[in-house]
């Protein structure tokens, strides 16, 4: 594959991101797909961070192997990341800042010392400049124009004239440098590629699908990796007519989404796994009030607060049982921001048609880092449907039965205030009109005999939810040595890694599975049990979704390949394993 990997590094604070994120937009702005990871700790100031940009003419799905130019802004980031480059690569560096032994390099590789400080001392008197020096010398060798760079760094900084006016100059100054004393990698793209992409993170393509399937309220309290849904919507709340709210804690952000959804309003709360831990028992009330509503559940590292700025699939198992009790849920696991954008939409439709509560399970991986894609992959979806499934009866009479027994276990809905349509929605058990019956002594046949059915009702919308989704796809040719196995974001590098493998002759496919909950057993089963063999890839200990497959269907999996250190999978990762497995190679 065709492809440029740029990685930056240095401490918390050194505007390493904005490094990156800079390059991702160069890339999608000449036409060419891209991919941004970024890797922090969580700590305001110090610590190592690093981000990655990697930019192709062929459509990519994750950060990709090793880098090709790395600029290092302190010595820790060329000692972690030097052995990282590929053959060719360039090490980018300040000689002021540190020294680098030429032994320390892989083989094929090169530093390329760039006085950055020296440079940017000529534009203002402290360093605040050295990056865009850096970023002027990154560009020119990865074969990119400064005009590009140049009006990306006017877009950011365009009403600060005096300091946008240096920052050019800088970076034409590091841009020149680089094209003076070095040649471009010889990995270089283009000037131009195609069309130009759209770049965007998990969590924007999140909240965009929100926005798209008519969401009107937000309550979250912020939490790494779930924040940014609440920027987005809240910057463009105006626009959308979108009141969100940020609360106290995630008690109150769920039941405020609960009251909103009862009221008739499209609503959604956002969390991670400690948010959602909290939030499980109004989980559950959603579930037996049969209110519509859509969580997000971006997973991070745990348990406790674990890793808070790393990724995990860890909570699969939770999010499937969260609450006492049983109910139905719908739980829908995104593999990349398109896919994002459409579950989320997909959310509330079913939460909406269903009336249940419906988790987007996804997490940091997804969440933040970001894809350049092509505009196509985020189409314009149908305007949604009336909340409004009841009339007000003609007489006034008040014999409205919200949870009416019915063959799909989907009742008729009425917005609170509808002349004769009052009703009461409890937490308790209830019967059709939701007068409760707990209170009732136990025993009595009448009282056990309808809450079995009240609870055969609810769950009756399963096996709906189940017939009316889609299953998993199954991605890749349809004769092959070895079929993947795998959930959410675990499809991104899955996919890198199956056009790698194809282009060396190995015949490789991926069952994606988007909707972990209702299972599709059947047909997960028909295509595990015709495989030659299986791997399971999840990033967690235990396999959790491979543990769900095999309670819901018997079928197990030959091989697994777990990640739980917190850092995303790696195309060549999956490659490895799958050579091991395929007896290829042998460890």
């Amino acid at each position: 594959m065709q492809d440029l990997i740029l990685r930056a590094g240095g401490a918390a604070g050194d505007g390493i991101a904005t490094v990156g994120e800079t390059f991702c937009r160069l890339f999608t702005r000449q036409g060419y797909y891209a991919f941004g990871h970024n890797g922090y700790q969580s700590v305001i100031r110090g610590g190592h961070v690093w981000f990655q940009a990697r930019g192709s003419a062929e459509r990519i799905w994750s950060q990709g192997d090793g880098c090709d130019i790395l600029y290092a802004l302190n010595l820790q980031t060329a000692e972690i990341h030097a052995p990282s480059l590929r053959p060719g690569g360039i090490l980018l560096y300040d000689p002021e800042k540190f020294s680098f032994p030429a032994e320390k390099l892989p083989v094929g590789t090169q530093a390329f010392p760039v006085p950055t400080l020296v440079i940017s001392r000529k534009f203002a008197s402290e360093p605040i400049l050295q990056n865009a020096v850096g970023m002027g010398a990154v560009a020119a060798l990865a074969g990119q124009p400064l005009a590009q760079l140049q009006g990306i760094l006017t877009d950011s900084l365009g009403r600060k004239k005096g300091i946008l006016e240096q920052n050019l100059q800088a970076c034409e100054a590091g841009f020149r440098y680089a094209t003076e004393h070095a040649s471009p990698h010889v990995r270089a793209l283009p000037s131009k590629g195609g069309a130009r992409k759209v770049l965007i993170s998990g969590n924007q393509a999140i909240a965009m699908g929100a926005v798209a399937a008519g969401c009107k309220f937000l309550s979250q309290y912020p939490m790494t990796p779930a924040s940014s849904i609440m920027h987005w919507l809240a910057s463009h709340a105006v626009k959308y007519g979108v009141v969100v709210k940020q609360v106290e804690d995630e008690l109150a952000a769920i039941n405020m989404a609960i009251g909103a959804s009862h009221a008739g309003v499209r609503a959604m709360t956002a969390t991670s796994g400690g948010g959602f831990s909290l939030m499980v028992e109004g989980f559950g009330m959603a579930g037996m009030t049969e209110t519509p509503l859509v969580v997000v559940e971006s997973q991070r590292s745990g348990p406790s607060t674990g890793l808070p700025t790393k990724t995990e699939q860890g909570d699969l198992q939770m999010i499937v049982g969260a609450s006492q009790g049983e109910f139905p849920r719908v739980v829908l696991a995104p593999g990349g921001v398109s896919e994002a954008y459409r579950q989320t939409a997909e959310a509330f439709a079913l939460a909406e048609e269903w009336q249940t509560p419906v988790v987007v399970a996804s997490d940091l991986y997804l969440s933040e880092d970001l894809q350049g894609v092509d505009r196509e992959e985020f189409p314009s979806l149908p305007k949604p449907p009336s909340l409004f499934t009841v009339p007000e009866p003609p007489d006034g009479s008040n014999g409205y039965q919200r949870y009416l027994d019915t063959p799909s276990g989907v009742s008729p809905r009425a917005i609170p205030g509808q002349a004769g349509l009052m009703y009461d929605a409890s937490s308790d058990e209830h019967d059709e009109y939701g007068h409760l019956i707990s209170d009732v002594q136990a025993g009595i046949p009448h009282f056990v005999e309808l809450r079995e059915r009240m609870m055969r009702k609810r769950m009756r919308k399963l096996e709906g939810i189940r017939r009316a989704t889609a299953p998993p796809t199954l991605e890749g040719p349809a004769e092959a040595e070895l079929t993947l196995v795998g959930w959410g974001s675990s499809a991104l590098p899955i996919r890198d890694a199956l056009g790698l493998l194809g282009a060396q002759g190995v015949p490789v496919n991926y069952l994606h599975i988007a909707q972990p909950w209702p299972l599709h057993g059947e047909e997960i089963a028909r295509v595990v049990r015709a495989a030659r063999r299986t791997l399971l890839v999840e990033q967690n200990f235990s396999g959790q979704l491979g543990k769900l497959i095999r309670a819901e269907t018997g079928v197990t999996f030959s091989d697994t390949l777990l990640k739980y250190d917190g850092e995303p999978f790696y195309p060549w990762e999956i490659m490895a394993k799958v050579l091991e497995v395929t007896g290829r190679v042998h460890r």
